[in-house]
């Protein structure tokens, strides 16, 4: 039997090699490619299941052709604007055409946001506006739960469905896998087209469980659009064991929302489902209150670029006055971290709100492994206490706000698909600075003094965790 495990023995050698040359014909970032290579060699079997998991890459593939990219554009019939002539700095001008380049965000004036910071707020006009579409309904959730708010929507869906509004939806096969199949199959009866993104089945299970669909977005009629935080869930509502659950979506009203169109219509062609025939009202209306310019940007592991967090290292850089974040995770990249602190470092007033408590203890632990240094560099860091904080905002100077479903993590920079508005108007970044300064009564601020007390096993915790904040 000796040659059995010298043939077992050469071909899981072969594997490790072979799996290296993938490393490294991937140009990575030498750190990451070479802590994967370690892994490989140091951790026998465990090392290439972790491997196949969480250390195969995406890049570059396409999510829908050119052609069916252009005719996505073509039905929008948006007419774009100089963003030479934009009445913002030089420097978010700049901005906008960053993101424009890396994935074609189209730059849409006159819009208005409604900010929301609970989900009754949110869930309210959501239901109001469903029970009033018309043509359509297109939804896109990372979790939608079968409680008191899914029912609810559920049943609206189903009945708009009945009633010859064409309805689509879009959830997240490992989001929502403690949602039963009953759930959505009680819907598609009824016909209303629904489908997992990604789903998770042998043998294709360890190809997809790492990449999540995370984004949150509705689009109505295309006239109303929603985006932000909140998932579909009684959380949202009700809150946890502990507190609130304090989250923040907006509602868009003006052209944006076809942008919202087209980042689910590329979503439902990436699924293999036909092109979407339904058109965004693009019109920009000269009325009060619809003064905002919006940029709709998506990322994930298909992209060149982490397009958002792209975005957010220039807007962060370009900071003169004041950067505000608030966030449920904080395991930022290297890049967006020496970001932080060399911005704190020139004086900018720079400010984290995390959750004292957030609903992963092993990512609370992770998170907290930051903060001794943005505290060295000067970065006012608040622990939110009333509860779940899980809002998703980059406010910046007196211009710019960044709401969605991203993260400051590096999962949500690497591995999900994301979604977020980038917001230019004076009068959201003034409305969402309140919001920011309100919720620090809810805060303890934290400083490097009795930060340093905490106790050593606390502190060997945050260690350990730290190692994993690239897959976590």
């Amino acid at each position: 039997m000796a040659w059995y495990y010298i043939v077992l023995l050469a071909a899981y050698c072969g594997t490790i090699v072979s799996l290296i040359a993938v490393v490294l014909s991937e140009n990575r970032n030498p750190v990451k490619s070479l802590a994967w290579i370690t892994v490989l060699l140091m951790v026998p079997v465990f090392g290439v299941v972790l491997y196949i998991f969480f250390g195969r890459s995406l890049k570059n593939t396409r999510m829908i052709t050119r052609r069916n990219r252009r005719k996505l554009r073509k039905r929008e019939s948006f007419k774009g604007v100089d963003t030479n002539k934009l009445p913002y700095s030089k420097a978010n001008i700049l901005q906008i055409k960053m993101a424009n380049t890396l994935n074609g965000a189209i730059y849409y004036p006159g819009n208005r946001v409604e900010v929301f910071t609970s989900g009754h707020e949110k869930f309210d006009n959501l239901l109001h506006d469903l029970e009033n579409a018309h043509q359509y309904i297109h939804l896109e959730y990372y979790i939608f739960t079968d409680d008191t708010i899914g029912n609810r929507i559920a049943d609206i869906l189903i009945r708009k469905a009945s009633s010859g509004v064409k309805v689509r939806v879009i959830y997240d096969h490992i989001g929502s896998l403690n949602t039963k199949n009953r759930f959505f199959k009680r819907m598609k009866d009824a016909g209303v087209e629904i489908h997992p993104f990604f789903r998770v089945t042998f043998p294709v299970f360890a190809t997809r469980i790492n990449w999540r669909n995370h984004r949150k977005i509705a689009i109505i009629d295309g006239e109303i659009g929603y985006i932000g935080g909140m998932n579909i869930a009684d959380r949202y509502i009700s809150g946890v064991s502990y507190g609130i659950w304090r989250d923040t979506h907006v509602k868009i009203t003006g052209p944006a929302v076809g942008g919202l169109q087209y980042a689910f219509a590329v979503d439902w062609s990436f699924m293999g489902q036909p092109l979407l025939e339904e058109k965004a009202d693009c019109r920009v209306p000269h009325l009060p209150h619809y003064s905002a310019g919006i940029q709709m940007m998506t990322s994930g592991p298909t992209n060149q670029w982490s397009n958002i967090a792209m975005v957010m290292m220039k807007a962060i850089a370009n900071a003169k006055r004041c950067v505000f974040i608030q966030t449920p995770y904080f395991l930022p990249t290297e890049s967006i971290l020496r970001n932080l602190q060399a911005v704190a470092l020139s004086k900018v007033d720079v400010r984290i709100m995390i959750p004292a408590r957030s609903d992963s203890t092993l990512l609370t632990y992770s998170t907290f492994s930051y903060i001794k240094e943005c505290l060295a560099a000067g970065i006012k860091v608040y622990l939110y206490e009333a509860g779940m904080l899980h809002a998703k905002t980059v406010i910046v100077d007196d211009e710019f706000v960044s709401v969605g479903s991203t993260n400051i993590d590096f999962r949500s920079f690497e591995h999900n698909f994301e979604s977020n508005v980038f917001i230019y108007s004076r009068e959201v970044n003034r409305q969402m600075r309140d919001i920011f300064l309100n919720d620090i009564n809810d805060c303890v601020r934290l400083n490097a003094t009795e930060w340093n007390k905490r106790p050593k096993t606390q502190k060997m915790k945050e260690s350990m965790y730290r190692l994993l904040s690239p897959i976590l």
